[in-house]
């Protein structure tokens, strides 16, 4: 007989219930786009009717829009869901070119699906915990209310406690429905996006290929900088210092005999310059790396570098759970930067920051009230945060109209 491990079941029971709930998210998110897709379903089909008539060859640019807009956002929630679909190139928009574009018609049978099985799974996701947490929950209020009171799917009268142990018995299988398909569920739901969202067979994926070398291109190059950077600190700062305290003591030691009191002084300037030495040392290794955020992981290291703003800074931060190192070094700076961008050159009265990590991005808003014009070609440090960013695959969007405010928006994948 073999005995399982307490703890690899709760292991297990924790990653089920996690699954699970992964799973209702990605339902209920997918509902949005599913309700959506069933009007422009809808409208296309209107169109096609009435094309005879002449109007449906009015609708049709209007439902074309549609089509291609609805699925551009849905690329972009899997996206932010960790699904990554490589997007093919941006259709027509005009009726006979669309007819035979091959992009449309797989936007087309995605929009189909979508807009009917779609829909039906987000609203399984959004209605099977709330049947689940009502039904089994019903002994407890049940006899609060009139004998007329039924499930969760109308069918049944409570009149007695067997009846009510009857409908927790109906909840606890929505509840065990909802955690064995409910993944399953999930991933039936993005099945058709996966297969037709993404760019087809044939596609060129030259651009895309082109676009991840200058990533990369760019992010050596960055790197390369930063090496300089911290070479120039360690040459121009520390290693002078440290220069200087060795002919300090040098000539404090020539002087202890016949001038103890200029031998002090002496001491003195050299422990202050090893001292500096020391400061600039450490505030290399926190450009390096910070340590803060190994001690206090990325939320507690933003809120250290809101305290130390010259700007009143508040911070939002919703990360349950670590990314990957070089994700959280690219955040820390980003932030660090435009604080300081913001400190400098904003004339801000307060600011903000807010971190949220889901479906395996890390979304940063850092946001201001100053007067806004920010440039990237002003040499306020933008295109570092740019090239950083884009060095993990993210993406950065800047907000910056005159007279304010100004947003800056970046969003990185949390694997790294």
């Amino acid at each position: 007989m073999t005995v399982v491990p307490v703890t690899s079941v709760r292991e297990t029971a924790v990653r089920t219930l996690r699954a699970a709930a992964a799973a209702t998210g990605r339902l209920v998110g997918g509902l949005s786009t599913a309700s959506r897709a069933l009007g422009v379903l809808l409208l296309s089909a209107v169109a096609a009717v009435t094309a005879p008539a002449g109007i449906g060859l009015l609708l049709a640019p209007l439902a074309l829009r549609a089509l291609h807009a609805l699925a551009r956002r849905e690329r972009e929630r899997l996206a932010r869901r960790g699904v990554d679909i490589v997007p093919p190139d941006p259709p027509p928009v005009r009726l006979r070119s669309a007819l035979a574009d091959p992009t449309t018609r797989r936007e087309l049978r995605w929009l189909v699906r979508h807009g009917t099985l779609g829909l039906l799974l987000g609203l399984l996701g959004l209605l099977l915990p709330l049947c689940a947490v009502r039904d089994t929950t019903f002994p407890l209020w049940w006899w609060l209310v009139p004998e007329t009171t039924t499930t969760s799917v109308g069918v049944g009268t409570a009149h007695t406690w067997l009846d009510a142990v009857a409908a927790m018995l109906l909840g606890v299988g929505w509840t065990a429905i909802l955690l064995g398909l409910g993944p399953g569920m999930a991933r039936l739901q993005t099945a058709p996006a996966r297969r037709l969202l993404a760019a087809g067979p044939g596609t060129d994926l030259s651009l895309r290929v082109a676009e991840l070398t200058a990533t990369r291109a760019a992010a050596l190059d960055a790197h390369a900088t930063e090496l300089r950077r911290i070479e120039r600190s360690l040459h121009d700062g520390a290693q002078n210092r440290l220069v200087s305290v060795t002919v300090l003591l040098g000539a404090a030691r020539r002087m202890a005999a016949r001038d103890p009191a200029g031998a002090d002084e002496l001491l003195e300037r050299a422990q202050s310059a090893a001292e500096q030495a020391l400061a600039e040392l450490r505030s290399v290794a926190r450009g390096i790396l910070p340590p803060v955020l190994a001690d206090r992981g990325l939320a507690g290291a933003l809120s250290g570098l809101a305290a130390d703003c010259g700007v009143p800074c508040r911070v939002e931060a919703d990360v349950p759970e670590r990314c990957a190192a070089s994700v959280e070094a690219t955040a820390y700076f980003v932030v660090a930067e435009a604080l300081t961008n913001i400190a400098r050159h904003s004339g801000a009265e307060r600011a903000s920051v807010t971190v949220r990590a889901r479906g395996g991005r890390l979304r940063l808003r850092i946001e201001d009230d100053g007067r806004g014009g920010a440039d990237e070609e002003g040499g306020s440090g933008l295109t570092g945060i740019r090239r950083r960013v884009a060095a993990l695959d993210g993406t950065l969007r800047l907000t910056s109209p005159p007279g304010g405010p100004t947003l800056l928006e970046a969003d990185l994948p949390c694997g790294g």
